[in-house]
Parts: structure tokens; sequence; C-alpha cells
């Protein structure tokens, strides 16, 4: 007899073990350290007297105890969909017609980046802000990161998660609701709004996959164009240019041989520290270390969901299954849903309009003058103020719904 799927969603709670946290100390306190070029900065990777005072905090102040309780402050769930165990923050605003907005983060990220959001978005009249400018949130860890993780088996790749997380939102009784992300999670809320045209309102993204210069611009192209986009254009392309040369190796190693990687990150938590703070410093609006954009704790909380979870090679892996999908290479197929895009200038790229209006119904363009890839941690005002606006915007052009919708579907979802 064929056993029915199981599509409960069961409470879940963070409680790590002692043994877990003491296994750490004692790894930290076991390092064995390489050698390093003098005065070699950050030119050749993580520069080893950093790594070792941040390791030494991490060691010695840092207390996961707190995090854990902060996060537990957030109720978590768990579900299975298309076999894979998927981990879910679900917070319900106080007010009853807020907008139902799925959030997801990226690589390497968790839903820790967005810890200084939630309570602004969901309580915006706690914050000083319109009531009307509420969401409940719906924070997804991705399929093979942190607690849903790690994956059993081939193809988790974004288009996959995208289909995942419609049926979770179904599952949760919303009918109609909002997506966002950046990295990863841009590409995932993309699919989502790609997908689910009738379900999903609007798309916010602070990175549009496929919107940047992928090739040198031709002078055609560049006269079509403003003098502030042909700017932007040679901007993208030389940005490009410097990722291909010198930033791009952990995607090529993740994308070809995550499961080589994964023994090492998975057994030395300093492995893993390097391998995550790098990207901090790079990707971020940060001038010598990554504490310059992010608080130390808060990046030290994420590495320990990657660490405490042993999800370094199953979160690699969806670099793997994008690079030998059948679609690898090509263009995004094109999605209708309305499409908001924060930029934030320290990214990764710099992603143009004109590329990204290709395929996608952009509404909304907006560029910041500070901020990096994880613009939750390091601008969250920003980025508050980006999403509410956006949603207004699209809430003020059309009919408002019966008031009853979303709260009938929030009865309808009995555990969370």
């Amino acid at each position: 007899m064929t056993t029915p799927p199981d599509d409960s969603i069961r409470p879940f709670r963070v409680a790590i073990p002692d043994s877990d946290l003491d296994d750490l100390k004692n790894r930290l306190d076991h390092t064995r350290w390489p050698d390093e070029l003098p005065d070699a900065g950050w030119a050749y990777g993580v520069p080893r007297d950093y790594l070792q005072e941040l390791a030494h905090h991490w060691r010695h102040t840092y207390d996961w105890r707190a995090a854990e309780t902060r996060l537990n402050q957030w109720p978590q769930f768990m579900t299975t969909i298309d076999g894979a165990h998927i981990h879910f923050a679900h917070i319900r605003s106080p007010e009853p017609d807020a907008t139902p907005l799925i959030i997801t983060h990226g690589w390497p990220g968790s839903i820790v980046e967005f810890e200084r959001i939630v309570g602004p978005l969901t309580d915006p009249r706690a914050y000083g802000g319109d009531p009307a400018d509420a969401f409940h949130l719906v924070l997804p860890s991705i399929p093979g990161f942190g607690f849903s993780g790690p994956t059993r088996d081939r193809g988790w790749e974004h288009h996959r998660v995208g289909a995942a997380f419609a049926e979770l939102m179904r599952r949760l009784g919303y009918h109609r609701y909002g997506t966002q992300g950046g990295d990863w999670g841009a590409a995932i809320s993309r699919e989502l709004g790609r997908i689910r045209p009738d379900h999903v309102i609007g798309v916010h993204l602070n990175l549009i996959p496929g919107a940047g210069a992928t090739a040198e611009p031709t002078e055609e192209e560049l006269a079509a164009l403003s003098p502030a986009e042909r700017e932007r254009t040679w901007a993208s392309w030389e940005r490009m240019q410097v990722w291909s040369r010198d930033k791009q190796g952990y995607a090529d190693i993740q994308s070809t041989r995550p499961q080589t990687l994964a023994y090492a990150l998975t057994d030395s938590p300093i492995g893993q520290l390097a391998w995550i703070a790098e990207k901090f410093m790079e990707w971020t609006d940060s001038v010598d270390r990554p504490e310059d954009a992010v608080d130390r704790d808060h990046l030290l909380t994420n590495v320990m969901l990657y660490w405490l979870t042993g999800t370094a090679g199953s979160s690699g892996r969806i670099y793997y299954e994008r690079a030998h999908a059948a679609y690898s290479g090509g263009p995004p197929e094109p999605s209708t849903a309305p499409t908001a895009f924060a930029s934030f200038p320290q990214d990764n790229f710099i992603a143009l309009r004109h590329i990204a209006e290709r395929t996608n119904n952009v509404v909304r363009w907006t560029e910041f003058a500070r901020g990096g890839h994880f613009a939750a941690m390091e601008e969250p005002d920003l980025l508050v103020g980006d999403i509410r606006a956006f949603f207004r915007s699209l809430r003020d052009a059309t009919p408002s719904r019966p008031k009853s919708r979303v709260s009938a579907s929030l009865d309808r979802c009995r555990v969370c």
C-alpha cells in the first residue's frame, strides 16, 4: 500500500546539544593554522591575523545560546515537500489584513539575515510606520541549507525550490502574496512569481538574475541608452571582468566538486568560518573587514547555522545543480509578475535596467548610495522602506481585497 504524502506542518524549536558546542570549542582550541605571506592583506584570501582574532571571539566571547534564544522568538516549523524537509519561520503581523510575504535568503546566508527587518515589516505601527504597510512573513531555509538540510536527492536548483515554496505558501493558506529575495533568494523569488503569476502580487529583489553585462557593450547597444545608463553599463562590464578574474573561484568549486570541498568545511570550523567571512568582506560595503558592514556576532550566528547543521556540502550543491541543469547558460525565462529592484552599490554585480526589462516586468527601480549584497543586515532601514513602498504602490493600484481573505487563510493554518 502506498504511504500518503506527509503534508503536515510541525512546530520546530532550535535546541543544539551542549555536546555540539563543546565539540566546536575543542576544534577551535586545536586549530592547525597555515602559513601566510607578509603584508598580503586580503589579496590571497582571509588574512590569518584577522581570522585568528575572529576565531578567538567566536571561542571565548560569542554566545550561541543568546542567539538561539533570539531565533526561538520566531515561531518556526518543519514540513516535507517533494521529499525535502523544509524549515521556516512564520511571523504573523498583529495587523489582521497584513500582506503575506515570503522572503528567501541565499548563499552564504540564512534566515539570520532577516533579524533586523522582521519587526519593522510585521509591526510597522510599533516602529513609527503605517500599519497598512504590515506583512505576515514566511522565512524559509532553502532545501540543503541550515535546518532544511541536508537534501537527499539530486536536482535541488532554484526552479525546484521555487515550486516547493509555492506549495509551502499553499499549505499555509496564502492565496495572494508577495516574494522578496537576494542572491539565490532572488532567483527563487523571481521563479515563484514566474510560475505563480495568479498568486504572486509582486516580486521585490535586491539582485536580478541575468541582468548584468555579460559581454562587452557594443556601440549600437550604448547608443540606445541614456548617458547615466551608458555609464552604468560600462561599470557593470568592468565589475564583471574583476569578478571573472578574481572572485568566482568559490562558485566554480561549488559548481563542479562540492563534495570534495564539503570534507574540509564540515570538519574544520575555521575552514567554514573563512569560507563565509571572505564573502562578507568582498560582497559588503566594507573597507578593512566585514564588521565595517555587519555586526560580528550576527555574522557568527549565520556561520553557526552552517556549522551546527553540517550543511556546507548540501548548500553548495545548489551551484552544481544549476550548472548542470538543462537550462544552464541561457537567459532567464520571462516573468510577467510586477517586479521591483533595489540596487545596493557594493553588491557582486551591477544590474542594468535595459537588460532586466527583457525578461522581467520591471515597475520599480531604486538605486541606493550605500550598502551591499547582504542588504537586510547592512541597510535594514533602506530595504524595509523600499519593500513597503513597492507593495504599497501595488496595493494602491488595485481594488482592496475582502478583509476576511487573509484572516480566513490564517485560520485554516491550524499549527502555524
